[in-house]
């Protein structure tokens, strides 16, 4: 199974960061392969989590697919997890943590793992799910950067 994790060190809060992956709707304006994102439902979680069911279209070139997943919003653990619901993965799950690293500057890691249900899909998107997978980290940093672009303290 295809997985991936970085962890990067930003010029930006963890709680800064957190907000800006959290903010799913803004995808399509900034993350690699995403054309579209539809919020379906947004709920609480017992631990006082959010938990927000999305669907996503990703694409490249004339290739197009949806996926909804589920995605917990735990601000008070500093972390997001993302779990596919439906579309054509067998399995897909990725996490984000956020922690500060002195003043206004945090480690941002990304983990995710994935499995298409077609090996014909898997063939012809993989390498480039895989590219725009390690560019991810540096897509919300750029993000922030852009956002906020004052340099750390």
């Amino acid at each position: 199974m295809p997985s991936f994790r970085t962890t990067r060190r930003v010029r930006h809060s963890a709680s800064a960061m957190f907000d800006l992956v959290a903010d799913v709707e803004r995808y399509p304006e900034f993350v690699p392969l995403c054309q579209a994102l539809r919020v379906r439902r947004h709920a609480s979680a017992p631990n006082g989590a959010e938990i927000v069911i999305a669907e996503m279209e990703i694409g490249y070139k004339a290739i197009r697919e949806r996926f909804t997943s589920r995605v917990t919003l735990d601000r008070a653990a500093q972390k997001i997890i993302v779990e596919y619901i439906d579309g054509p993965f067998s399995h897909m799950q990725n996490v984000w943590t956020f922690a500060d690293d002195g003043p206004d500057a945090s480690n941002v890691e990304f983990f995710i793992d994935y499995q298409f249900k077609s090996r014909i899909l898997g063939a012809l998107m993989g390498s480039m799910f895989d590219t725009a997978f390690r560019r991810f980290t540096a897509a919300f940093e750029a993000r922030a950067d852009a956002l906020d672009p004052k340099p750390a303290g």
